[in-house]
């Protein structure tokens, strides 16, 4: 269906606007009136302005650093996103996330990305919360569709790949647009691509592929307005490549040495705006006057509100530690009690079973789960709650990962798995660059509520890849929470608190422990709050997860000695319940930390640091720490032994920081 006349002139005001934006920042930056990282899209225009003139308002962004004529096609109102740009307080995410992080949920933008092709997961995620009435979604012909914007270079990252193949496998309403600008960074397309066109992959994947030419924004407008009506029928995704031109560098201040001059002159000579402007007027669309009228508008509105950006303020001081993570809730989620012990694996299906007939905006997305997950633990729940809820998918972390983080944003409340812990290296972007992130970038305006389930198999003689604990990456990236359990009523509480939390939350499952048994009473269990698990007087072990019994065992035998060893389970690393540990410790005066990654680097120097620090006048000996030895977890059970942490090196711990001091 081609565009009416008033939407070719809606669309040559929404370049007119590009265009004067991007002239007003490259002087701005040229005259040293303003700093900034800039990534011009001058010569993508046209696309910006044919898809946003095809989707709906309601319909979800997802875009990347060069997307400046995205976000403005797509609503986001040009005070914010200039301040933004510019770094001021009154940006869309108040100056913290910058170009490359411009959020604007109230048009429909949901993210943007600096980190090449890694938005395309999410996107999917965001098609997948569309299509539940959890998410905000509707009938098929009205859901919302959500568009991820991407350029050529990001069709060769592995983000691509798994996103493009999950939307294709689920039927979801996504429209992959890739603006082919003929430029990955500094390299030119025919250097890093074998195939014609971007769109000739879309066939591995079972979906229809379509390039069209990205100068001219009726083209664009008409492929994606027919790949929308196909993804709002149920018909699944579309990868539409847009073949247009970079006209300026990868980044403000690249000379382009990398292009051939005639090249680039032949690509000014067919640049879109002059294109378009005279395609209307030869249509008597749109005249010359009223042309330059719209265009002078454009220019005059962008330099009045640049003045005013450029006048207000950066963010105040303390908005550094703002945003970051929201609050938990102090009282956490009660259950009902369950008759007689029950094993860690069982009260972590309890949890996700009564999380989801609780809350049905409360889905699953794993490897395998469907049937019951590799340790059993999702057992039952698609039979309970339906498959379109328990939802398996293929191998691919990067896109379980960043679909929890898509459907998060879309209104869901995800819990992710992924298999074993070692295997967190390849979805690490999702986790640490966007689900935790995206608070903070955004000022607060896109919390991302998902919970990622991950298992540590220490101790059962599966080899180094299936066997490392690493916490300590975790720990590492403000804006995650942390929890390992270490009982049943633990690890049911934990995961009910971790469901309920608006922030991303990754909970730590060591398979060794599902088999153990233990009540559940139903008493809620907060993140943030650490637990005593055996009141001592003369030494604190500090420690989580499996070792826990480890440390109650050494300190029962110790106790027939007449030493009275304290055990603090600290059971969530991030919250860290700070107040607890130094109350500990402060009494016994003197500590252990047990855990069972590799001692260096690991959570526990921190731990050790922060009470030598709070505590160094009242220590009567060394903080001590215990964990696996500098080598990956070997095959062999005797050394597999001799690696982890065991009760005897734990016990020779104790006794040395018991004979010290005073």
């Amino acid at each position: 269906m081609k565009p009416g006349n008033e939407t070719l002139r809606k669309m040559f005001e929404t370049m007119a606007l590009v265009v004067a934006c991007d002239e007003a920042l490259r002087d701005v930056i040229s005259s040293g009136a303003a700093t900034m990282s800039y990534y011009s899209p001058r010569g993508q225009e046209a696309v910006a302005a044919g898809v946003g003139a095809a989707l709906r308002p309601d319909d979800y962004l997802v875009t990347t650093y060069r997307g400046m004529h995205d976000q403005i096609a797509k609503g986001v109102p040009l005070r914010p996103l200039l301040a933004e740009m510019l770094g001021r307080a009154e940006g869309t995410g108040k100056g913290k996330g910058g170009p490359m992080h411009v959020v604007w949920p109230d048009a429909g933008l949901m993210l943007t990305t600096g980190v090449v092709g890694s938005g395309l997961p999410i996107a999917a995620g965001l098609a997948w919360a569309a299509t539940r009435a959890g998410g905000e979604g509707g009938d098929a012909g009205e859901r919302r569709v959500t568009v991820a914007s991407f350029g050529d270079g990001a069709s060769n990252i592995g983000a691509f790949h798994e996103a493009c193949n999950l939307a294709a496998l689920w039927q979801l309403p996504v429209l992959f647009l890739c603006q082919n600008n003929g430029y990955g960074e500094h390299t030119a397309f025919a250097r890093h691509q074998r195939t014609a066109h971007v769109a000739d992959r879309a066939v591995a994947y079972g979906m229809p592929g379509v390039t069209v030419d990205g100068n001219d924004p009726v083209a664009v407008y008409e492929a994606v307005r027919d790949a929308a009506d196909r993804a709002r029928a149920g018909e699944g995704p579309t990868l539409v490549e847009a073949v247009t031109y970079r006209l300026f560098g990868h980044v403000f201040g690249d000379r382009m040495t990398y292009v051939d001059p005639a090249e680039l002159e032949q690509a000014w000579e067919h640049e879109p705006m002059a294109r378009f402007r005279r395609r209307l007027a030869e249509e008597g669309v749109l005249g010359a006057d009223e042309a330059a009228a719209a265009e002078a508008r454009a220019a005059a509105e962008v330099a009045v509100v640049l003045r005013d950006v450029l006048a207000g303020p950066e963010p105040d001081d303390d908005e550094v530690g703002r945003d970051v993570v929201g609050p938990s809730d102090p009282a956490g989620v009660p259950a009902p009690a369950v008759e007689g012990p029950i094993s860690v694996r069982a009260a972590i299906t309890l949890a996700l079973d009564q999380a989801m007939a609780a809350d049905d905006r409360v889905v699953l997305l794993g490897e395998d789960i469907a049937e019951s997950g590799v340790f059993g633990v999702t057992k039952g729940l698609a039979t309970a709650h339906g498959a379109d809820r328990v939802r398996d998918t293929p191998i691919s972390e990067q896109a379980i990962v960043g679909a929890a983080v898509g459907a998060a944003l879309g209104g869901l409340r995800p819990v992710a798995e992924v298999m074993f812990m070692d295997f967190l290296g390849f979805c690490l972007d999702q986790l640490a660059n966007h689900a935790a992130k995206l608070r903070y970038m955004s000022g607060g305006r896109t919390p991302v509520p998902m919970v990622l389930r991950t298992a540590v198999g220490g101790g059962l003689q599966v080899g180094a890849q299936h066997s490392q604990m690493l916490e300590a990456w975790l720990t590492h990236v403000p804006g995650l929470k942390v929890v390992v359990p270490s009982t049943p009523a633990d690890a049911r509480g934990l995961l009910a608190s971790c469901i309920a939390d608006d922030d991303p939350c990754v909970f730590v499952e060591q398979v060794t422990l599902l088999s153990r048994k233990g009540v559940v009473d139903g008493a809620p269990v907060p993140l943030g709050v650490a637990d005593v698990k055996r009141e001592g007087t003369d030494v604190t072990v500090v420690t989580y997860g499996r070792q826990v019994h480890d440390a109650l065992a050494v300190a029962d035998s110790l106790a027939g000695r007449g030493i009275e060893v304290e055990v603090l389970d600290l059971r969530t690393l991030v919250p860290l319940d700070e107040e607890a540990v130094l109350a500990s410790v402060g009494r016994t005066r003197r500590a252990v930390v047990l855990h069972e990654a590799v001692v260096t680097g690991g959570f526990g120097a921190e731990l050790a640091a922060g009470i030598s620090e709070a505590l160094f006048g009242t220590l009567l000996a060394p903080v001590l720490r215990v964990g696996a030895l500098p080598a990956p977890l070997p095959y062999a059970g005797r050394l597999e032994r001799l690696a982890l942490p065991g009760p005897e090196r734990l016990l020779e711990a104790l006794e040395w920081v018991l004979a010290s001091g005073g």
